[in-house]
């Protein structure tokens, strides 16, 4: 204990501030893409595939091109996305806000339907559930497992008129890491929700972002697995180039069905004239194809990989017995579980100097019941930063086992 005690008076007199609380790219990570910002010029013609001027008004749904580098994304059809700005979020609170005031495909607008509430699987995105919070939605909590949420639970819920949605991160789930098994993707695709306007909505944030090439998790395609359900209209899926490139200047998109597609197209034409084509033809001039893009990703794993590998060395080392914690194979974040003293952990690291995510963050109304989950986000630090900040956070456990 008095070797502890002398190496939290070390870091304590070094008057730190370390930052793990947002999954935010680091440096290293954005110059990858600055390059793009060259690919539009004065001596360019500023024309898409099928002769817009991207500088000008129209093409509400997004250039051709560009609906065919998103898609192959998330291996879809071009003609089943929607082009928007630049943050998927704000794709997904919108579809929530139009739910709310004007409902979904020729059903009454949720304001109109009394209590709304939805299905979370937790530990899950804290923006998720906040977005809920915002309209008033009643979040109900369903455990996430190792292969996706509980699905016996979530069939039991959906018999309820008043569930509208479930929330799924498919692929190296934020914050836990996981990733959808086969069976869960069809029992998800299967469902059939007493509501008619209920909506699976499947934030595929980190489809591409893998961490080792010879270990890439490939989910089931949802909208095919819908389709084979005779389900097609029950999803919307949602993603983006955030941080494939620029979380501020990245594309966003909304891949559905042509029935919901032809449904939000109809009330985006209030919004807006057109989105941000320039933006557009940057990213397809920047990346040519798919294959550009999984090339970008491979850069973006050398500069990750071994942020997350020394973290999980030294957890190894150090916290057997006293955490519990994920080794993700791709995405952001690493979970820790301390069952009791997550406040007390994340406390104590503060005094040392480290910010982590508020407890709770990770469920919502941020009231996680067994004070256990951590969320920390070790991608925005230099490697440096990042082999103190474990340090102090290894320390912090230990003082809170005592």
């Amino acid at each position: 204990m008095e070797d502890l005690k002398a190496k939290y008076d070390e870091y304590k007199a070094m008057n730190l501030s370390l930052n793990m609380t947002r999954g935010k790219p680091c440096k290293e990570q954005l110059i990858l893409s600055n390059t793009m910002l060259d690919c539009l010029n004065s001596k360019s013609d500023f024309l898409s595939a099928e002769g817009y001027d991207v500088r000008n008004y129209g093409c509400l749904d997004g250039i051709k091109e560009c609906k065919k580098l998103l898609a192959d994304m998330v291996d879809a059809q071009p003609e089943n996305v929607f082009i928007f700005g630049n943050s998927s979020l704000n794709v997904m609170y919108d579809c929530i806000a139009k739910s709310v005031t004007h409902g979904v495909l020729n059903n009454k607008p949720w304001s109109k339907q009394g209590k709304i509430k939805w299905i979370c699987p937790v530990p899950g995105y804290d923006r998720h559930f906040a977005i809920l919070e915002h309209f008033g939605i009643e979040m109900i909590n369903v455990p996430l497992k190792e292969d996706g949420p509980d699905m016996d639970l979530v069939e039991k819920l959906v018999k309820d008129k008043h569930v509208k949605g479930i929330w799924c991160v498919p692929v190296y789930s934020n914050p836990s890491g996981i990733s959808y098994s086969d069976e869960v993707v069809r029992r998800l695709a299967n469902l059939k929700p007493k509501a008619p306007d209920f909506r699976i909505y499947w934030d595929n944030a980190y489809v591409v972002h893998h961490l080792y090439d010879d270990k890439q998790i490939k989910v089931l395609n949802i909208l095919d697995e819908c389709r084979k359900a005779n389900n097609p209209d029950l999803v919307y899926e949602f993603v983006s180039t955030s941080k494939v490139t620029f979380p501020g200047g990245g594309v966003a998109a909304l891949v559905t069905s042509i029935n919901n597609l032809d449904s939000i197209k109809g009330l985006v034409k209030y919004q807006t004239i057109g989105p941000d084509k320039l933006n557009q033809l940057r990213h397809v001039m920047f990346f040519k194809d798919i294959n550009g893009l999984k090339e970008q990703m491979r850069k973006h794993a050398e500069i990750l990989r071994p942020k997350f590998e020394y973290i999980e060395k030294r957890f190894s080392e150090e916290l057997v017995g006293l955490a519990k914690w994920t080794n993700p194979l791709g995405g952001y974040f690493v979970t820790v579980e301390v069952p009791g003293r997550a406040k007390q952990v994340v406390e104590k690291a503060k005094e040392l100097g480290l910010s982590l995510v508020e407890v709770g963050s990770a469920f919502p109304y941020h009231k996680d019941p067994n004070n256990s989950v951590i969320r920390l986000a070790p991608t925005c630090m230099d490697q440096k930063e990042l082999e103190l900040a474990t340090e102090i956070f290894i320390l912090s456990v230990k003082l809170c086992s005592k």
